[in-house]
C-alpha cells in the first residue's frame, strides 16, 4: 500500500469505521456544521480530536500515516440535492496556523471562520496527508472526488501548467462505502463534481503534518502528547 501511495498519491481503505459509528459521528458533527453544510474547525470537538487520534493508529492506514504525526484540521463537507456544487481541479495549498508570521517564504494569508491561513511552502505541503472519512456511500452519481493519479509528484502546480498536469493520466473517481477513507497528498490534483442524485454525502477531511514548522510558524491547534 505505501508504494501505491507514494506513485500515485492516493489510496482506498474501506471499512475504517462501521456504519454504527458513522451514524454517531454524524449526529456528533450535525450541530456545528454550518448551515452551507461545512465547517473547516471540528479539531475543538473532544470528539473530532479522539477520532484523529485512532485514525493515526489505524492499521489500515499505518502504511501511509505516520503515527507521529499531528491532527492540524478537519474539515466537514456535506452534499445533497439542497446543498450541491462542484469543485474545479486544484490542489490544497492552504494549513491553518497559530497566527501571521512575517517571511519572503510566506503568501497567500486568508481568515476563514476566525482561523489564520497561509499557503505552506513546497517542502512542507509534501509532507502533508489527508484523510477523508466516509459517513455515507460514495458512488459516481454522489460528486465523489476525482483526483489525477501521480500529479502530486510535481510539486506545486502554476495555473498556467494546471491543463499539461491534468494529462498526467487519466482521473480517477474516489468511490467509497461507509466507514471508507481515502488517503491522498493535498499536492494530488482532485476536483468533485455535483451530485447527481437525492443522495446525501458527508465527509471528515482530516490533515495531517509534522509536529513542527518552518519560518516559526505554529499550528492552530494544541500539539497532542499520545
Amino acid at each position: 500500500m505505501r508504494a501505491h501511495f507514494d506513485q500515485l498519491g492516493y489510496a482506498l481503505a474501506p471499512d475504517v469505521l462501521s456504519p454504527a459509528e458513522c451514524a454517531r459521528l454524524g449526529e456528533l458533527v450535525q450541530p456545528v456544521a454550518s448551515a452551507s453544510g461545512g465547517t473547516r474547525c471540528l479539531l475543538s470537538q473532544p470528539w473530532c480530536a479522539a477520532l484523529a487520534t485512532r485514525l493515526r493508529a489505524e492499521p489500515a492506514l499505518a502504511a501511509c500515516l505516520d503515527p507521529d504525526a499531528l491532527a492540524v484540521q478537519c474539515t466537514y463537507f456535506e452534499k445533497s440535492a439542497g446543498r450541491n456544487w462542484l469543485v474545479p481541479m486544484h490542489q490544497d495549498l492552504s494549513i491553518p496556523v497559530a497566527a501571521r508570521v512575517d517571511a519572503p517564504a510566506l503568501r497567500g494569508w486568508s481568515v476563514k471562520e476566525g482561523a489564520v491561513f497561509v499557503q505552506a511552502p513546497p517542502a512542507l505541503l509534501r509532507e502533508l496527508v489527508a484523510v477523508r472519512v466516509h459517513l455515507d456511500p460514495c458512488s459516481a452519481g454522489d460528486g465523489p472526488l476525482v483526483v489525477v493519479p501521480g500529479s502530486h509528484r510535481a510539486g506545486v502546480i502554476a495555473p498556467a501548467d494546471l491543463p499539461a498536469a491534468r494529462a498526467v493520466a487519466p482521473a480517477v473517481a474516489c468511490i467509497a462505502g461507509v466507514g471508507g477513507a481515502l488517503v491522498m497528498r493535498p499536492l494530488l490534483l482532485h476536483a468533485s463534481s455535483k451530485a447527481l442524485g437525492q443522495s446525501r454525502r458527508r465527509v471528515l477531511h482530516f490533515v495531517f503534518g509534522p509536529r513542527t514548522l518552518p519560518h516559526g510558524l505554529e499550528w492552530n491547534v494544541a500539539v497532542q502528547s499520545d
